[in-house]
């Protein structure tokens, strides 16, 4: 136990496998534990270098490990890959773990408190009642387009199809079929109350902290981006510049160089998914107000020669770029005007 220096840890509901490397990297602890067994094991065992995947738990287990006195460190799965040698199994994937988070190399996931945690915990159930809403509308839409029902796309449509649904003298829909439509109309009730209770908390987590307030000043970030930058990038020095963030949230071109020569395609989509989706809306608000602005700014320029959605996904990564600087200087937000007076 005491020639551990390095530890591998894989992850998983029940099942623990870890593999030891010791001060040259050789070879000594090969270990599978249950989830009852783990801690009490970190527990007896010097303090150590412990390497996890980000992945689902990861940022739970790495704080009940830290209180013990190791140093975690959560590595991004892709960056992981490369060192799995052959078959994949626990016990080789533990050994990949241990051999990539001893590179000097290595780019690391900033660990998450609780409270962070619960902060994207409100983003991802408001996209999960989201797609609730959009499910539940269609499928009202669908069952009474079978009875020649049929309304305008919008919210004012399906107001009218509730309308019928909920008006019995309208005998165009039989009362069996009456009966489940109300079923679906009392849970997109229900949906609907609970998306906007969400939007209410995310409002209040944005405004609650100065950080949040102050990106909300930044054109084309709102709260639900503010409070989402605050809980995903908990810790911002991890990237180097602006740059490597809107790179980590995909928002950069893809490249295919060689030889010297710059080859750059569409952006990589790679990184933070909802972060990019919630940038790209935010800039495509403010595309929306210069496209009818007579003032000569540098997103009007660019308009003039690209389209307004890859215009849209440039001002995402100049935001991307602006929030990392407000982020690690604790300046605020400076627009153009100010920044040439």
């Amino acid at each position: 136990m005491a020639d551990v220096h390095v530890i591998g840890l894989d992850i998983a509901k029940s099942v623990f496998q870890l593999h030891g490397l010791d001060g040259a990297g050789a070879t000594v602890l090969q270990k599978r534990l249950s989830r009852a067994r783990l801690l009490p094991f970190f527990q007896k065992l010097p303090p150590c270098l412990v390497g996890i995947e980000a992945c689902a738990t990861s940022h739970y287990w790495a704080r009940e490990i830290a209180r013990l006195g190791h140093e975690v460190r959560l590595m991004p799965a892709q960056y992981v890959k490369p060192y799995l040698k052959r078959q994949k199994n626990d016990m080789a994937d533990a050994e990949a773990i241990a051999e990539a988070v001893t590179r000097p190399n290595m780019r690391f996931v900033a660990g998450k408190d609780p409270h962070e945690q619960s902060a994207m915990m409100l983003h991802k159930v408001r996209l999960m009642l989201n797609r609730q809403l959009v499910m539940l509308t269609n499928a009202i839409r669908a069952h009474m387009a079978e009875f020649g029902i049929v309304a305008p796309v919008g919210r004012l449509g399906v107001d009218r199809l509730l309308a019928v649904i909920e008006d019995e003298t309208d005998h165009r829909i039989p009362e069996a079929a009456r009966q489940c439509l109300q079923m679906l109309v009392a849970q997109l009730k229900v949906v609907k109350q609970q998306i906007l209770e969400n939007d209410r908390r995310v409002l209040a987590l944005a405004r609650s902290s100065e950080l949040g307030r102050r990106l909300m000043a930044v054109p084309g970030i709102g709260p639900l981006v503010a409070s989402a930058l605050v809980a995903c990038v908990p810790d911002p020095s991890v990237f180097q510049c602006g740059r490597n963030m809107a790179a980590w949230m995909g928002l950069v071109p893809r490249q295919n160089s060689s030889g010297g020569k710059a080859r750059l395609g569409s952006i990589t989509k790679a990184g933070n998914r909802y972060l990019r989706q919630m940038l790209f809306a935010g800039a495509m608000a403010v595309i929306r107000r210069a496209m009818q602005s007579t003032q000569r700014t540098w997103l009007v320029s660019l308009l003039d020669r690209r389209k307004p959605k890859v215009a849209a996904m440039a001002l995402a990564n100049k935001n991307a770029r602006i929030a990392w600087a407000m982020m690690t200087s604790g300046d605020a937000y400076r627009g153009p005007a100010a920044i040439a007076a």
